[in-house]
């Protein structure tokens, strides 16, 4: 396809491309013409599918802690970060070695994102949250991960996105063009039952869309029927036909305890004992359709954790059983409470979780490491019992470089070539060894092992530029700690060539990229914990500054805070008041010395009206207890006291 393009559109495009300014539309569609289909969803911002895969920046987990030990290699994934750059990581890795064991396993994905109405959700009369993104900016934001999504997802693989009425039906055109609409399977309404004014103006809204789609015709569907209020069993798959009002049922699990009281029963009629091909029981029911009606979860349950918009773990036992097998992976890259977590180790499958939010990430700590005294899917009058399987938790885009730093050198060197993208293709260049290419560019990792006393300086610069000069284009990157750099400069010019320095720890070179960097912002306030924000690129743990008084007020223990600040690492760093970065303050009551379980947020709007202190009963405090201190940014100090403390 040749473009048609004067001589004065393509010089005014190259002075566009040179500055970095952004094309007018008209010459976009000139440089990248449409190719009309039938209909598509038009909105601003909207980018190209391809420019979207290639141009959202990976960022390399960080292994923080495993909790339990794994038995057959696998541990389940809890990832702390924005989820667009955790997709992209999972994309690049299933592309290459397929160290996380992802590659065509992902067999169920549900999400649940805000839904950008900026409407105000209740709970006990008071605001939750308030939705950020809104209008054209959310479906955007909403398209970027289905993309990926898509990409990640086994080729016999299905996704459930939960959304509410204001945006589900653009998101359906959204699903349609990336999946298929020949691959859209059902819209499931969830209607449900909750607290609701009466309305003057309008039917009261007791429902959200579940848009239900696969990526190809591979995909494994096991029928779900509604039993009767009587039955002793509800019954959920290895069914094949209903007959006579009794269900014929092929590979069943005999070793599942719910069908052994069924074992003597048939053989006595048939004369012999089930096979795994065979067994009938008796069923009254109905196979359920696509409007499903599952309470919310009641907030004096045993399932309720007190998180915004939790979700019933029977929606989740409903979407699990059936798209999924034992043993298959279950993705939920908005895990929020993690239900979808909680039920898909209930009921034997492996999981990933991701989220933008540190109470998140605690909230689904807790609730996996004590899930043995939650209660059973399918009976809640029976504890679970059982200790979870082994799980890993990881940051993802922000790092702790101390951590970082004590890695063998093979494993620090992975770590460095992901952070800055370079492929991992080691070659020499007139004997000088260089490590991989950023695009097409030569790029080098200083050894700092190695070389423990050198320092990269203008002469290192030399040296190279005497050496590979003149076999290389304009641009040569070399990645290296920041205590090993000793010049302030982002890159070094000589002659045509630019030496850039890509210092660990660092935010982000802005020249590389097309969008400056943003952290990942944390909740000052309850109603604000769901917040859609994106991250664009990397930062490291700065831990902030915290002064506070501990006293003993008789049967009444405070923590005041007087001082708190965020260092903040940047070229031109913002100026922030004390207490002004403050994002909340957890605590666990009862630490173990071992494991943070999350017992109390105190967000800082209510803290500062309480004049930035917290006041609890003297007998929460057993031994130790655990205070994390978290800004906005996501770093945390942590402090450990005991009773002692509190003069």
């Amino acid at each position: 396809m040749s473009l048609k393009l004067s001589k004065q559109q393509k010089e005014k495009i190259l002075r566009l491309v040179e500055k970095n300014e952004e094309l007018p539309d008209g010459y976009k569609d000139l440089l990248f013409p449409n190719q009309k289909k039938e209909y598509e969803l038009v909105y601003a911002g909207k980018e190209r599918k391809e420019d979207i895969i290639s141009e959202t920046m990976v960022v390399p987990f960080q292994k923080i802690k495993t909790f339990g030990e794994s038995k057959n290699g696998w541990t389940n994934k809890l990832i702390f970060g924005d989820n667009l750059q955790i997709l992209k990581e999972i994309y690049n890795d299933q592309r290459d070695k397929d160290l996380l064991n992802t590659k065509n396993k992902i067999k169920l994905i549900y999400i649940d994102p805000p839904f950008a109405t900026k409407q105000d959700f209740m709970k006990d009369g008071e605001k939750v949250y308030q939705d950020k993104v809104i209008g054209a900016e959310f479906l955007e934001f909403l398209r970027e991960r289905l993309i990926l999504a898509r990409e990640i997802l086994a080729d016999d693989g299905v996704i459930y996105l939960n959304l509410d009425q204001k945006k589900g039906h653009y998101a359906k055109l959204v699903l349609d063009e990336i999946f298929g609409e020949n691959n859209f399977i059902n819209e499931i309404i969830w209607e449900y039952q909750g607290a609701w004014s009466e309305t003057d103006n309008y039917f009261p809204k007791r429902h959200q869309l579940i848009y239900f789609y696969s990526k190809s015709n591979k995909y494994k569907f096991y029928r779900d029927y509604e039993v009767d209020v009587n039955a002793s069993i509800n019954f959920n798959r290895w069914y094949d036909y209903i007959e006579n009002n009794k269900i014929y049922a092929r590979k069943a699990p005999f070793h599942d305890s719910r069908f052994s009281t069924y074992v003597d029963s048939f053989t006595k009629k048939y004369k012999r004992k089930p096979t795994g091909d065979d067994v009938i029981v008796d069923f009254k029911g109905s196979v359920i359709g696509s409007v499903w009606y599952i309470k919310t979860v009641d907030p004096k349950s045993p399932e309720n954790i007190n998180y915004p918009t939790q979700k019933p773990e029977a929606l989740l036992e409903r979407i699990i059983k059936a798209s999924s097998n034992d043993g298959d992976i279950v993705m939920d890259f908005f895990a929020g409470s993690g239900t979808t977590l909680a039920v898909a180790e209930k009921l034997n499958r492996k999981w990933i979780g991701c989220d933008c939010g540190k109470l998140s990430i605690y909230t689904i700590q807790k609730r996996i490491l004590n899930i043995k005294s939650s209660k059973k899917i399918g009976n809640k009058d029976e504890k679970y019992d059982k200790e979870p399987e082994a799980f890993t938790l990881y940051n993802a885009g922000l790092y702790d470089y101390t951590e970082i730093k004590k890695l063998p050198w093979d494993e620090y060197r992975n770590f460095a070539l992901n952070l800055f993208e370079v492929r991992d293709e080691k070659h020499k260049l007139s004997g000088i060894e260089l490590d991989g290419y950023r695009g097409s560019n030569h790029s080098i990792i200083f050894n700092h092992e190695k070389y423990k006393k050198s320092v990269l300086d203008y002469g290192y610069i030399d040296d190279l530029h005497k050496n590979l000069g003149s076999k290389i284009s304009d641009k040569l990157f070399i990645i290296a700690p920041a205590g090993s750099v000793d010049f302030l400069e982002d890159y070094v010019e000589r002659g045509n060539v630019r030496y850039y320095i890509l210092r660990i720890p660092y935010s982000i070179i802005n020249e590389l990229h097309n969008r400056d960097f943003e952290n990942i912002k944390q909740p000052i306030d309850e109603k604000d914990v769901n917040n859609t924000v994106e991250a664009v690129g990397f930062d490291f743990i700065q831990t902030p500054e915290v002064d506070c008084e501990y006293k003993n007020n008789k049967k009444e223990l405070v923590i005041k805070i007087k001082k708190f600040k965020s260092r903040i690492r940047s070229k031109k760093p913002i100026k922030y008041a004390d207490k002004e970065t403050l994002s909340m303050i957890m605590i666990d009551y009862n630490y173990d010395g071992e494991v943070f379980d999350l017992d109390k947020t105190y967000f800082a709007e209510n803290l500062k009206k309480d004049k930035y202190q917290i006041r609890f009963k003297e007998d929460l405090l057993e031994k130790k207890m655990m205070i994390i201190y978290m800004d906005i940014f996501g770093n945390e100090k942590r402090e450990i006291k005991e009773m002692r403390d509190f003069k």
